[in-house]
């Protein structure tokens, strides 16, 4: 069967955003007031939680149960994420978080050969767009058909929303896609919108279970090995 789209997970995925995210976070507490610090260990915990809102209400929830959360705690913590964003796109201005081996190849070959690539991702648009103005050029969103970012549906992964949503823009059946994704949770999101899934492990992730998986792949320095693998004709 022909590949006709593939979908791709950000964080982690086409790029090891990880740590920045972790550091950018770092500095939005201190710069907010808070004595709060994520160490990797931490980090690597919260990062079963999808979404940085929802990370830092759960850390709040779990670590933090005296913490007297403010009047309007909703905008206190969206605040604090657009602090975070804030320090994470600087990062990514200062072109500290290149893309993965094989990622630009993959994007660039792949559109050349007429496969629609789309985003299927938790992290905000602001986020995406500094990753690959640096990565792929200014005119990056030219490459994609559809970007599924942030909060455009309700419930994020590892529920299929944001997967479905995607699919729904593209007018494709899951059939006829491969995602890409390097967490348990994004494997357990593409698996239920039925998409068939392969991951790039990570420092974070290397670990996790993927079961279900179509192939598991340190990344994509091999990507004539991948495509093989992933039945894709590109290049």
């Amino acid at each position: 069967m022909t590949i006709k789209a593939i979908i791709f997970d950000v964080d982690g995925t086409l790029a090891d955003t990880e740590e920045a995210h972790r550091l950018s976070f770092n500095k939005a507490f201190a710069e907010s007031g808070l004595d709060w610090s994520w160490d990797v260990a931490l980090y690597d915990r919260l990062l079963k939680v999808t979404g940085g809102k929802e990370r830092i209400k759960y850390f709040v929830e779990t670590c933090l149960p005296a913490f007297e959360k403010p009047a309007d705690y909703d905008g206190f913590v969206k605040n604090l994420h657009l602090v975070k964003t804030g320090h994470y796109t600087a990062m990514l201005g200062e072109g500290l978080i290149p893309l993965r081996p094989g990622i630009r190849q993959l994007i660039t070959e792949a559109h050349a050969a007429g496969i629609v690539l789309a985003v299927a991702t938790t992290t905000s648009p602001e986020n995406v767009t500094a990753l690959l103005v640096k990565g792929l050029g200014e005119n990056w969103a030219s490459y994609f058909a559809a970007l599924g970012c942030g909060d455009i549906v309700p419930l994020k992964k590892p529920a299929p929303d944001i997967y479905n949503w995607v699919l729904e823009q593209l007018g494709l059946s899951a059939e006829d896609c491969i995602a890409l994704e390097d967490s348990n949770n994004g494997l357990r999101s593409s698996l239920a919108a039925g998409i068939k899934t392969y991951i790039t492990t990570n420092h974070y992730t290397r670990n996790q279970d993927f079961t279900g998986a179509a192939g598991v792949f340190d990344d994509l320095s091999d990507l004539a090995g991948f495509c093989k693998r992933a039945g894709l004709v590109i290049g």
